[in-house]
C-alpha cells in the first residue's frame, strides 16, 4: 500500500473512501464523494479520474451499474483493508456511538448487535482527568465505591479500558499506592494543584505480561481445531501482551479464572496455560511498587 503522503491529505481521504466503498461495496460513484466531502460534481469526476491515475486498472466504469466498480486485478493502494475495523466501526454505528457519516460507510449492511451497556461518564469529569494527567496534578474527587461515597485525593497519570468500563489509573493520596479509579463512579472533581506522585513508580502499570491462551484441554481435537481458528492461534497458542495492573480484568472478562470441574469445556472453551507465572509477576509488580514507594517516601 503506498503512502498517503505521496498525495496531499485531503485527496488521500477521497482515495481512501473511493478504495472503501469499491472493496466492501463493490461500486463507488461521484455522489458518494459529493455527500461525503460537499465537493461539487465536477470536482468529484476529476477527483475519479485522478485516482484512476494514481492507481491504474483498480477501478473501471460499468454504465450498467452507472457506477465504477473493482476490477478483477483491484489492489487498495490508499487503503489498509481490515475486517477488525470495519466490524467495529459497524458495531459503533450500531451501537450509536458515532455517526455513519464519520466514517466511509454510506448504506450499512442488513445487522444487528447487542446492545452495549454505556456506563455514564460526565465530560467534565473527563476533561478534568485528562488535563491531570497532562499536567500531572492531583484532583480532589468525590468517588462512590461500592462501600461508601466520600472524598479523595488523587493523581492520574493513565486512562485504562477493561472492556466494560473506563477507569483512571492513578496514585491514591490516603492509602498511597496506585489503584484503578472507575470513571464513572466520580460524582464531582474539584481543586487541582501539583504533585510529586511518579508514576514510573507503578510498577504494575508499567511492568508488560504475557497471557498464553490455549484452546481448552478438555476438547476434542476437532472442537480445539475449531477454536483456534476463532481466537486467530499459531501453533495452538495466542499470547495476550498486556499491563499487570490489566491482566485480572482480562482474566475476568474471559473467565479464564474459572477451573471449577463441573463447567462444561464447550462453555469455557479457553485456557490460560500460565495462569501461575500470571499471578506471580502481578505480585512481584506490586511488590515492586510498595518499595518503590517506600524508598521514596
Amino acid at each position: 500500500m503506498a503512502e498517503k503522503t505521496d498525495v496531499r491529505w485531503g485527496m488521500a481521504q477521497r482515495f481512501e473512501l473511493i478504495e472503501w466503498r469499491a472493496y466492501w461495496l463493490g461500486r463507488v460513484n461521484r455522489s458518494d464523494l459529493e455527500e461525503r466531502f460537499g465537493v461539487s460534481t465536477p470536482q468529484a469526476s476529476v477527483d475519479l479520474r485522478s485516482y484512476q491515475e494514481a492507481a491504474p486498472n483498480n477501478i473501471e466504469y460499468d454504465a450498467t451499474a452507472k457506477a465504477y466498480v473493482p476490477t478483477s486485478t483491484f489492489t487498495p493502494k490508499y487503503l489498509k483493508v481490515s475486517a477488525d475495523r470495519y466490524l467495529i466501526q459497524l458495531n459503533a454505528i450500531l451501537n450509536s456511538a458515532v455517526s455513519a457519516t464519520d466514517t466511509w460507510f454510506g448504506s450499512l449492511p442488513p445487522a444487528t448487535v447487542m446492545q452495549t451497556v454505556l456506563r455514564s461518564v460526565e465530560p467534565d469529569t473527563l476533561h478534568a482527568i485528562l488535563s491531570a494527567i497532562e499536567k500531572r496534578h492531583e484532583l480532589n474527587v468525590v468517588y462512590q465505591s461500592l462501600t461508601n461515597t466520600r472524598a479523595r485525593a488523587i493523581v492520574p497519570h493513565s486512562l485504562a479500558f477493561d472492556g466494560h468500563r473506563w477507569h483512571a489509573r492513578a496514585w491514591c493520596v490516603e492509602h498511597r499506592d496506585f489503584r484503578d479509579f472507575v470513571l464513572s463512579r466520580i460524582l464531582s472533581v474539584s481543586g487541582s494543584q501539583s504533585s510529586d506522585a511518579d508514576p514510573t513508580n507503578d510498577m504494575e502499570w508499567n511492568t508488560l505480561v504475557d497471557l498464553k491462551i490455549v484452546a481448552h484441554p478438555d476438547l476434542s481435537e476437532a472442537q480445539k481445531s475449531a477454536i483456534e481458528r476463532d481466537f486467530g492461534m499459531e501453533n495452538g497458542l495466542l499470547v495476550m501482551r498486556t499491563r499487570a495492573a490489566l491482566a485480572f480484568y482480562f482474566i475476568k472478562r474471559l473467565n479464564l479464572d474459572l477451573n471449577c470441574d463441573h463447567i462444561d469445556p464447550e462453555r469455557k472453551q479457553i485456557f490460560l496455560s500460565n495462569f501461575a507465572e500470571v499471578e506471580e509477576i502481578v505480585r512481584a509488580a506490586k511488590a515492586d511498587t510498595s518499595r518503590r514507594v517506600s524508598v521514596g517516601r
